[in-house]
């Protein structure tokens, strides 16, 4: 099998999401990135053919922030087969949507810290 994680041929793609963000991912980044919240998050990290918008590597932890789209039919049984690629190489897959991070960040932080082991 081969590589799975953040494959070079995704290189180019994952650059340009980390410099185009969503307003929505801005937003949630900046409460994640510099370990704010005591792990290290990643943008746009590889897995497989898909690319993670966050991801905290030492709890295997992502996490994908929904807009629009994913609502239609055809978007939700994609993100099915998504969630479930993910979830099947053991990572944690937490999902919020646009509206929550616009109008709830510290509820989008609440839960993301609410899959933090306890300690």
């Amino acid at each position: 099998m081969g590589k799975v994680y953040n494959q070079h041929i995704q290189n180019d793609f994952r650059k340009k999401l980390r410099n185009e963000p969503t307003k929505a991912e801005f937003i949630l980044w900046q409460e994640l990135k510099g370990s704010k919240l005591g792990y290290k998050f990643r943008r746009q990290h590889g897995v497989g053919a898909y690319v993670i918008d966050f991801y905290c590597p030492a709890l295997r932890l992502a996490i994908e922030v929904d807009g629009d789209t994913h609502f239609e039919p055809v978007d939700v049984e994609r993100d099915m087969i998504r969630t479930r690629f993910i979830t099947e190489r053991n990572i944690q897959l937490v999902r919020v949507n646009n509206v929550d991070v616009y109008e709830s960040i510290d509820g989008v932080i609440e839960l993301i810290q609410q899959q933090f082991p306890e300690g």
